[in-house]
């Protein structure tokens, strides 16, 4: 069965949304991300996928303080993510109770330092983040595009034992028009022994199911839950099913 992660995207210590990525396209739906996530757990969810999108932007850290909030208050596997670059930041993520580090551009940017954290905390530690636009990589919170196709950055990741990634779709985030099925096949094809957790434009219970009958390890679902298109009560249905 197909694991499902809500996602909390944090700007100012709010929940919000982007479309596409884009900052500028930003919906706050939530004040507080530490009742959300309690409500996320009471549905009988495990995981929870964090973004501090204000981190993905300033290159480091900066809503550490809700990550240890959540942590307290509830029991989810957390990961979380956004403008990790230190080994302190890293310590601090996983002190302030991410079961998961999240990481992107430092694995494009920097791979010798990916290559020596996955050897000093090892590879399960790291939730892979391989956003894609147009077949190739995004980093840096998705505003800046490299010409890196994908399926190969992953399969040589996968050479390093780290099989944990999740794979948005720039295109499709946030436009609840459906997932990247066929890129997402593609993918499994190419990546034989690949745990992908899709992400981006799931706007249905179908949607999911799809991704689960593809072979997707997981799905990261978003706006679909705070637009009211998917209820925490239907995800719980599906969960117990």
């Amino acid at each position: 069965m197909i694991t499902i992660i809500p996602a909390i995207d944090l700007i100012d210590g709010k929940c919000v949304r982007l479309s596409q990525g884009d900052y500028s396209q930003k919906k706050i739906y939530r004040d507080n991300p530490v009742d959300v996530a309690k409500e996320f757990e009471a549905a009988g969810l495990t995981r929870l996928h964090v973004v501090d999108l204000d981190g993905a932007k300033a290159g480091k850290v900066v809503n550490l303080s809700v990550l240890e909030e959540i942590a307290k208050a509830t029991s989810l596997l957390v990961d979380f993510g956004g403008g990790i670059k230190t080994d302190e930041e890293i310590r601090s993520v996983v002190d302030a109770g991410a079961t998961f580090v999240s990481v992107g551009s430092i694995a494009v940017k920097e791979p010798e330092k990916f290559n020596r954290w996955i050897k000093e905390y090892g590879p399960e530690k790291f939730f892979l983040g391989a956003d894609v636009r147009d077949g190739k990589i995004a980093i840096g919170g998705w505003l800046e595009q490299t010409e890196i196709d994908v399926t190969e950055f992953i399969q040589e990741q996968m050479t390093k034992r780290i099989s944990h990634v999740f794979c948005t779709d720039i295109s499709k985030d946030g436009l609840l028009e459906g997932p990247s099925l066929t890129f997402y096949r593609h993918l499994l094809f190419q990546c034989p022994g690949l745990r992908l957790v899709a992400s981006g434009g799931v706007s249905s219970l179908e949607d999911i199911r799809k991704l689960d009958q593809l072979g997707c390890d997981g799905v990261i679902v978003g706006k679909a839950i705070y637009e009211g298109k998917i209820t925490l009560r239907e995800l719980k249905m599906m969960n117990d099913e």
